[in-house]
């Protein structure tokens, strides 16, 4: 089975000067794990939302926030994405991405066309989804 068979599409993007405030705001939007980061519509890298929680203050939100807390919020994108990540093409199969998965200490897996422009993403989640509908229906006992 190809990947754009399980690929989750449209892709959510960031621009590489996006601050932080805008990266968190997507995130809670869309409630995905991963947005891309794109410059002149080519994947140039991936926030994961571990990356953003590690990167804002703890104190955000609480009463003990202060203008240092606040100004995490004014990092931009590129300061805290992955950058140069593995990527798969359309016609690339499972096995593939599983092998990536497997290789590599990663959780998403961005799908680009021939000019490096993404048309999807596919996480391990995805990975079992499609594994789990394709496998035979076990028996209920009587």
């Amino acid at each position: 089975m190809s990947i754009e068979r399980i690929m989750t599409r449209p892709v959510v993007q960031v621009a590489m000067d996006d601050s932080l405030a805008r990266v968190k705001e997507m995130f809670e939007r869309h409630q995905f794990h991963h947005l891309l980061v794109v410059e002149d519509e080519r994947l140039v890298g991936v926030i994961s939302d571990r990356d953003l929680l590690k990167a804002l203050s703890p104190h955000l939100g609480t009463a003990s926030e202060n203008a240092r807390d606040l100004a995490t919020l004014t990092k931009r994108a590129h300061q805290i994405m992955t950058r140069h990540p593995i990527v798969l093409r359309e016609k690339d199969s499972i096995r593939q991405a599983i092998q990536l998965f497997n290789t590599h200490r990663i959780s998403c897996l961005p799908v680009v066309d021939a000019h490096a422009r993404p048309v999807g993403i596919v996480s391990w989640r995805d990975i079992l989804r499609a594994l789990h509908a394709a496998a035979p229906k076990e028996a209920t006992p009587a």
